[in-house]
């Protein structure tokens, strides 16, 4: 009876800690708007948009929505082979799970994890005798899983780049005037202190917006990744501990050799 219940208890603890993929994003993501929403009410968005005249920090900004975009389809997708493998784990776990192998495991929910399994069945046909090494095969699963994620860190980089070289463009703009500055003309020197004061301006506000998406791009594409670990973790525990022994006593069988 004890086993039964951890049996149980265990799927369910692991369905909680993936569900919390999605949910983590959206609290994550709900705080960065909220953020957002208070640095438009003090205008402290409009000061930047209005004073940064490269527009370097609006790209930055626009970008980072598009990466935020990204970020949720690549985690929903996660999500969903989550969900796949807990499914997977249910079936094959039963008494008679087994016999969803047959027919190329046609009975499994479609996802890159059956078709991992699916690609075990066929190399268990495939093969006469002997161990089944997956090796390779889950290199290919972790590819798979892993996806288009790289492109929160190629993303993050960039944000940072676009920062930097709205610095330089800032320090450009604030030191151009000093060559032809003259002293004695006080209309030109302020006219120069104006323009000194645009270019740090450009040159702050850009590195801010850099730093700042840079920073948050890189949050939710560590807990993407990490999420990503986690399905990988369970399709190799899953296959290891219910399809492949399952094809090699099937493989024996086949050969009449002993189990």
């Amino acid at each position: 009876m004890d086993a039964k219940v951890e049996a149980a208890a265990a799927p369910a603890g692991t369905d909680a800690a993936e569900r919390s993929v999605l949910l983590l994003w959206m609290i994550f993501t709900g705080l960065s708007i909220f953020a957002a929403f208070l640095l438009w009410r003090y205008g402290l968005i409009r000061l930047m948009v209005s004073s940064d005249r490269t527009y370097i920090s609006s790209v930055i900004a626009v970008l980072y929505i598009v990466t935020c975009i990204h970020c949720f389809w690549r985690t929903r997708a996660i999500a969903r082979e989550g969900e796949v493998a807990r499914s997977c784990r249910t079936i094959l776990a039963a008494p008679d799970g087994a016999k969803a192998l047959a027919a190329d495991a046609r009975g499994l929910p479609r996802g890159l994890v059956t078709d991992h399994i699916k690609s075990l069945v066929q190399k268990a046909d495939a093969q006469a005798k002997g161990r089944i090494d997956q090796t390779l095969l889950l290199r290919t699963l972790a590819d798979r899983l892993r996806g288009s994620n790289g492109f929160g860190a190629f993303v993050s980089d960039t944000l940072m780049k676009l920062g930097l070289l709205g610095t330089i463009i800032g320090f450009i703009i604030m030191l151009a005037p000093i060559a032809s500055l003259d002293a004695a003309d006080k209309v030109a020197m302020k006219s120069s202190m104006g323009l000194m004061s645009d270019g740090m301006a450009v040159a702050m506000y850009t590195t801010l917006a850099g730093l700042i998406g840079s920073i948050l791009v890189r949050i939710q594409y560590y807990m993407l990744d990490s999420a990503t670990q986690r399905v990988f973790s369970d399709a190799v525990v899953l296959t290891e501990t219910h399809v492949t022994p399952a094809l090699e006593r099937r493989l024996d069988t086949s050969l009449g050799t002993p189990p």
